[in-house]
Formats: C-alpha cells, sequence, structure tokens
C-alpha cells in the first residue's frame, strides 16, 4: 500500500502547496498529487496555481517524495503535445518520481480558451485516447506527426526526456473509462470506492496500479471538521455527471446550496478519531486501491499531517482487503 496526500489547489496558493509537500515528505507520505485546475470549485477557495509550476518547485524541495497530477485533461486547454513535454521536463526534475495522472476533464476548467467543451462522454473519450497517443509517441523520440480525427501534429519533437517515461494513470468513473484506463493507460484514478471500476479495468487487461482519493476533514473536533467540509467541498456532493458540466464557480455554488452539514457527515470522515479514518479507508481497499491519497478539506493540514504521521501511517499500511 502506498499512502498519498492530495495538494488542494483550489484551496491554497502556491507556496503553501509547496510547503505542504515537504511536510508531508517529513511526515511518511509515499506521494503528493495534485488538482490540475484553472478555477477554484467555489469562490470561497480562492486559489488555483499552476499545478506544473507548484510540482517543479516540489521537485527541487524534495528528495524521495512521488509527485502526480490527479489530475491533467490533455485535450482542450492543453495540446497533448504540451503535457508530454510538460511532464517529460517534470520526470527529468524529479529523477522519475513524476506519475501523469490524466482525465476527460470539465467543463470548470477547459472551457476557458473558447473552443467548447464537448457534449457528448464518447468524444471526450475519443479526444483522450487520440490525446495518449500524441503523447506516447512523443515520448519515443524524434520527430513526430499525427492527423487524428480530434487533433494534428506536426513534425514536433520533445527533445528532454527521462530515462523511462512517466506512468500515466487514467481517471475512470465509470467502466467505459475504466476500460480506456486498460486498453491506454498504465494505471487507474478514482474518486469512489467502487469495486466495479477495479473490476472493469483488471477484466480488461490492467494490471497497474490503482489510485483512489479519500476525502476527509480533519479537525480536533468533529463540528470544526464538519463545518469545513462544508464550506470548501460541498460542491462534491453532486455527483460526476454534475461536476464535469458546470461552467463556473458561481454555478457549483449554486448547485450546492441545499447541501447540508449532515451530507458532508455522511460523504466523509470528519474529526480525530483513527478508527473512523481507518475505517473509510478499509473501504477503498476492498475497491482495489493500492495508492490511497488522503484529501483533507479541514482547516488545518499541518495538524492532519501531524495526526496521519502519529496514529494513520501504520495502520494504513497494514490494511488489505477483506
Amino acid at each position: 500500500m502506498k499512502i498519498g496526500y492530495k495538494l488542494a489547489a483550489e484551496a491554497y496558493g502556491p507556496k503553501d502547496l509547496v510547503a505542504q509537500a515537504v511536510r508531508a515528505e517529513q511526515a511518511g507520505f509515499d506521494f503528493v498529487e495534485i488538482s490540475d485546475h484553472y478555477h477554484p470549485w467555489v469562490d470561497e477557495q480562492g486559489h488555483s496555481p499552476f499545478a506544473w509550476t507548484v510540482l517543479g518547485a516540489i521537485a527541487a524541495r524534495t528528495t524521495t517524495l512521488g509527485l502526480a497530477t490527479g489530475v491533467t485533461c490533455p485535450t482542450v486547454r492543453y495540446h497533448p503535445a504540451i503535457i508530454a513535454q510538460a511532464a517529460a521536463t517534470l520526470a527529468v526534475l524529479s529523477d522519475g518520481r513524476f506519475t501523469l495522472g490524466v482525465g476527460s476533464g470539465e467543463r470548470l476548467n477547459e472551457h476557458i480558451v473558447g473552443f467548447g467543451f464537448p457534449e457528448s462522454v464518447e468524444v471526450r473519450h475519443e479526444m483522450l485516447v487520440e490525446a495518449l497517443e500524441i503523447i506516447r509517441m512523443l515520448w519515443d523520440g524524434g520527430y513526430r506527426s499525427y492527423q487524428g480525427k480530434h487533433f494534428e501534429l506536426a513534425s514536433a519533437r520533445v527533445w528532454d526526456l527521462p530515462d523511462r517515461p512517466p506512468l500515466i494513470a487514467v481517471a475512470a468513473g465509470g467502466p467505459r473509462a475504466a476500460r480506456l484506463a486498460a486498453e491506454h493507460g498504465d494505471g487507474l484514478f478514482t474518486t469512489e470506492p467502487d469495486p466495479s471500476l477495479a473490476e472493469a479495468y483488471r477484466s480488461h487487461g490492467g494490471s497497474g496500479p490503482h489510485y483512489a482519493e479519500m476525502p476527509l476533514s480533519w479537525a480536533k473536533d468533529e463540528q470544526t471538521a464538519v463545518t469545513a467540509a462544508h464550506k470548501a467541498a460541498r460542491w462534491s456532493t453532486g455527483g460526476w455527471p454534475v461536476m464535469a458540466e458546470l461552467p463556473n464557480p458561481p454555478s457549483f455554488d449554486a448547485a450546492s446550496q441545499t447541501v447540508t452539514e449532515d451530507d458532508m457527515r455522511e460523504a466523509m470522515t470528519c474529526g480525530s478519531d483513527p478508527s473512523s479514518y481507518v475505517s473509510s479507508a478499509q473501504t477503498f481497499v476492498d475497491a482495489g486501491a493500492d495508492h490511497l491519497v488522503m484529501t483533507n478539506w479541514g482547516p488545518d493540514p499541518e495538524g492532519f499531517l501531524e495526526f496521519y504521521s502519529s496514529e494513520l501511517d501504520g495502520k494504513l499500511r497494514a490494511l488489505s482487503p477483506s
């Protein structure tokens, strides 16, 4: 079991994120994962720095900590050739510690360049497959061209390549995306403890690591944790169809007006009882996860990192499927 820490780039500025990553390495985490957004989910979060700059700074400040995007959409806001270059550079700077997490994206971040965001999930998946073909082609070295249904590449070359290309973990919220991850990726990325996703991934030949985000809100007392979760993460209760489609933070604020604090208690572990965190983690392990990402929406990241180091690290690493 590998344990990661989610850098909530929607909730903290770039310097705070780098500091959290350094502290996460000291606390015993195996890797950090960062969201690659242009906007936060709701205005109250107040941040959204450029993930790739933050990751470069983290690479320079750490020595053993793995790095990952969670996740990048390489199809609209970015051309896949740009992500091929960015990921290769980061892999070189980090001495091979980088994993490229990719997905088909959210309208929230992708519509901003004015090219539109496809209405059809099938089209988004087609674009992601082509993007992965381009990225891998460029990582093979040399001048490359590509003519696809959605993308073109004209005599492009990534000059600085790592000794081994980064692993690509593909996000899946349903069986079709899990199959795509198996056929075109090196690993699976999920955000819920749904065994069917891992089953679909494995049944179509997927054999790589399974990254899974476990939501939580840490504070010394439960009510403080619940209140913080409601403020920062109420947008997450609408489910992926909603999250992928809304165009901006005010839309997410409007869509989550009826979410209550009790809803947040049900959606994630809140407070400081280690047994509650272990119980929640077990559901993700039972769903196939072997790379568990702690996604903390609590108000005190330093307090959570200390809590993880003293109360959770050994307990979580000891977990195995029931």
